[in-house]
């Protein structure tokens, strides 16, 4: 497995796992949303950045969307990790945990103190990985509409 920056030629293996990303979060993708989150991911001005996980024959099979955000209360920016998918075919193959390996070094790299997610709590898989790289912290997520 070789975890590297997501570049150009990776837009459509990108955009195929995005869209099971989605599907797999039962929320609707349409072209317009693919193209704005990879003029993010390729825009080096954007505070938004994607790793990719390729296989041993090249293919993206794995992804992580991350980007800086400010942290008040301990006057520094820390990351978040927006979104982690793998191909249901590359699960259990040591995908995301050399996806983790490589978002840890580039958070401490940029002196980034933790990086923080959440996840659905019924993604239980998911939850089992988290368990054992990370910790929960004690916060309840709201959501308001404003529209």
């Amino acid at each position: 497995m070789k975890v590297e920056r997501i570049s150009e030629s990776d837009r459509n293996d990108w955009q195929n796992l995005y869209r099971g990303y989605a599907d797999f979060y039962q929320t609707p993708m349409d072209q317009k949303t693919l193209d704005t989150v990879w003029s993010w991911i390729i825009d080096e001005h954007e505070n938004f950045y994607a790793i990719g996980v390729k296989d041993e024959s090249g293919r993206l099979v794995g992804f992580m969307h991350y980007r800086q955000m400010p942290s008040p209360l301990r006057g520094a920016m820390v990351g978040f990790l927006d979104d982690l998918y793998v191909h249901p075919d590359a699960r259990g193959s040591g995908a995301v945990q050399a996806l983790f390996k490589e978002l840890k070094a580039i958070a401490a790299d940029r002196g980034w103190p933790f990086m923080r997610w959440i996840t659905a709590s019924d993604n239980h898989r998911a939850r089992a990985l988290y368990d054992k790289i990370s910790n929960t912290i004690d916060f309840v997520t709201y959501q308001m509409p404003t529209g």
